[in-house]
């Protein structure tokens, strides 16, 4: 049996499974297999977008662009934005709108996206001017103004004018003036106006007997008669002239368009004419009675006829004269009149006065003189000594005396000084004569500041000084524009407030003005707008010095000096001033809690208790300027006399506390502070020296 019959029988097939030999791959089997599809991009693309659309939609608000006119093209940048109908889906942001329409200006302006869920945000695009052409009928060069501005004379063609209601008026000489209410579209939208101008005169027919007279008119000749004038409308003078005859004048009302003729005229021959002289001059003359003046006199008389002059003066004797005149004729004449005299006896001290009447020099006052029996100018005179002056009237017939006792420059100057004193802005200032004092705090007391060093002062110069700070009501004497604004609602500006919001130099200026009111040198001297220098020697009005200020307010007539206004120790007395308190602390930083002034802000001048020198608001109320720069002081060494601070710098001395001041540090009287702008808190007072 073969091998292949062994195999069937064996297993009873006819074609047996052979096994191969088989080694798996483990590797192989454990890999994994992926292939790219581009459904997968577009699926997760789709669902990111779709993400994102939600949450725009989420946080997004719904906006409303409203545009007068509706017809606007609306475009925006910045951001996203959806339109959705009339509104818009948009994230809250600042975005660019530009909005365009014809007839108006393109409009760009900035849209803020609040967040409010739905919003609306209105925009008025402003329309583009008329094009408007202005004719005045028949006539030209008419002048053409808009609400009083001037653009041109007619005709006049493609005017731009902004659209709304305008007042036209058009005028020309001899013309009555046109003008009426009109309305411009806008929009480039073309328009025309015409007037028909009206003339402003009238027709006035004049004739005189004889004929040939100028005719005036209002001083001015316009021709002779007969004439047929036309005439400017209103009240006229016309005067009608013709040599050898007297001048014919009338006034009339012309109205415009109302002609008329004037009957008429007879002219009457002119009268001779006179020309009075006399010695002395100043004589009154009468003529038939009739006062007529002083001479030197003109006088016209009528012809052919005789008038009685009469001459008289005080102190003269009255003369008369008859006289006659031809038609047209001119004459000189001169009168002499006798002076009445009477004797005086004038008596003097000093000794060797001297006697002036008139401004003649009579000799020694000690005299017996004779005197016209008028009214003349008695004057005594002698160097070193004030001049009496007097008006004396002799009397004929009376004994008169003349007694007079000249004061020396030095008693009457004693005399007329004042202690108390106005300015012309009507300021009380008082005369204080200071002395040595020192200025300054020492360096343990409690809120001193680096810049109070002590200095040893010694003022030598009487000077006046304001018992109150300058008001808004003075200050707008010399500037009547001048504003001190408000603070929290609440104004600074009433006239009885001290002024404030005013620079060191308008405080200067204002001193100078007030010089120039009364007729003294200015302290400060100015170029420009600019105070370049101070004249010490002068009296004129200036700020006080620092020095006079601290003496002012810090010593006390006895040798002691006050650390606070009130005294030595806090906290205030009441009324004592106007300091940062309990009705401030809503805006204010330190403040007093347990004083109460009652204002916020600056009270008027003068509502507080005065201090020892019956000085108001050296404390409190508003900072005041001081005439010195800023600089640094103390430590020279000596006692410095009358001090004006450095001669130069860019500050200004400030001093005293105010309404916002309510520290240790600022309530005392040492307390220094300097600035160059203005503030609502710093005001002034006025000073000048007493003249010597």
């Amino acid at each position: 049996m073969s091998d292949g019959d062994d195999i069937k029988d064996l297993n009873g097939v006819t074609d047996p499974i052979v096994p191969i030999d088989f080694t798996p791959n483990i590797e192989e089997s454990r890999a994994f297999s992926y292939k790219f599809k581009w459904l997968h991009v577009f699926v997760a693309s789709f669902l990111l977008v779709s993400v994102m659309a939600a949450w725009f939609v989420l946080t997004a608000r719904s906006v409303f662009v409203e545009v007068d006119p509706i017809t606007a093209e609306i475009s925006i940048e910045g951001g996203t934005s959806i339109k959705l109908g009339q509104r818009y889906l948009m994230r809250t942001g600042s975005y660019q709108v530009t909005l365009l329409n014809e007839g108006y200006h393109e409009t760009v302006t900035r849209l803020l996206v609040n967040e409010e869920q739905s919003q609306t945000h209105p925009f008025t695009m402003r329309k583009l001017p008329g094009i408007v052409s202005f004719s005045s009928g028949n006539l030209t060069d008419a002048r053409i103004r808009i609400d009083g501005v001037d653009i041109g004379l007619t005709p006049l063609l493609n005017v731009a004018v902004e659209p709304g209601e305008h007042q036209l008026s058009m005028s020309k000489d001899r013309y009555l003036d046109f003008g009426e209410a009109i309305i411009i579209e806008g929009r480039s939208v073309p328009q025309s106006y015409e007037a028909a101008l009206e003339p402003a005169w009238a027709t006035v027919s004049l004739n005189t007997s004889p004929s040939g007279a100028d005719v005036l008119v209002d001083g001015e000749v316009i021709g002779s008669t007969p004439i047929n004038a036309e005439i400017l409308q209103g009240q006229r003078d016309l005067v009608l002239k013709l040599a050898g005859h007297k001048a014919w004048q009338e006034e009339f009302d012309v109205l415009a368009g109302q002609d008329f003729s004037v009957p008429l005229v007879e002219l009457e021959p002119a009268d001779g004419l006179l020309f009075i002289q006399s010695n002395p001059t100043a004589a009154s003359v009468t003529i038939g009675g009739e006062f007529k003046g002083l001479t030197p006199l003109e006088v016209a008389l009528s012809p052919e006829q005789s008038h009685q002059l009469t001459f008289f003066k005080n102190g003269y004797s009255s003369n008369t004269l008859s006289i006659r005149t031809q038609a047209n004729e001119e004459r000189d004449i001169t009168i002499e009149l006798d002076p009445i005299l009477t004797t005086v006896r004038v008596m003097a001290q000093p000794e060797d006065a001297e006697l002036y009447v008139d401004g003649e020099f009579k000799g020694l006052a000690n005299q017996t003189i004779e005197l016209m029996a008028a009214s003349q100018q008695i004057e005594i005179r002698k160097a070193g000594f004030i001049p009496y002056s007097s008006e004396f009237t002799s009397r004929p017939g009376l004994e008169q005396l003349i007694s007079v006792s000249l004061k020396s420059l030095e008693q009457a100057r004693l005399e007329q000084i004042k202690p108390l004193i106005s300015s012309a802005a009507g300021q009380t200032l008082k005369l204080f004569y200071p002395g040595a004092f020192t200025m300054g705090a020492s360096r343990r007391e409690a809120g001193r500041r680096p810049n109070e060093n002590l200095r040893d002062i010694k003022l030598e110069r009487p000077f006046y000084l304001g018992l109150k700070e300058v008001s808004n009501a003075e200050f707008r004497m010399f500037n009547k524009d001048h504003s001190s604004g408000t603070l929290e609602g609440l104004t600074l500006d009433n006239e009885a407030q001290p002024v404030v919001r005013v620079t060191w130099t308008q405080a200067a200026l204002f001193c100078n003005w007030l010089s120039d009111q009364e007729s003294l040198p200015h302290f400060y001297e100015v170029a420009g707008e600019d105070v370049v220098g101070f004249n010490p020697d002068s009296n004129g009005y200036r700020l006080p010095s620092e020095a006079e200020w601290a003496w002012a307010a810090r010593t006390d007539g006895s040798g002691n000096q006050l650390k606070y206004s009130w005294g030595n120790e806090l906290p205030p007395a009441e009324n004592s001033g106007n300091f940062a308190d309990i009705s401030s602390q809503s805006y204010l930083g330190d403040i007093l809690f347990n004083y109460n002034d009652g204002y916020l802000a600056t009270a008027p001048v003068a509502s507080f208790s005065p201090n020892q020198y019956e000085l108001y608001d050296m404390a409190g109320n508003v900072s005041e300027w001081v005439h010195d720069f800023y600089g640094a002081v103390g430590a020279i060494g000596g006692v410095e006399v009358d001090p004006l601070g450095p001669t130069e710098g860019q500050f200004h001395t400030i001093r005293g506390s105010s309404w916002a001041h309510g520290s240790v540090t600022e309530l005392r009287l040492s307390f220094r502070d300097f600035g160059e702008e203005v503030r609502d808190d710093v005001g002034f007072r006025v000073a000048r020296y007493l003249e010597e």
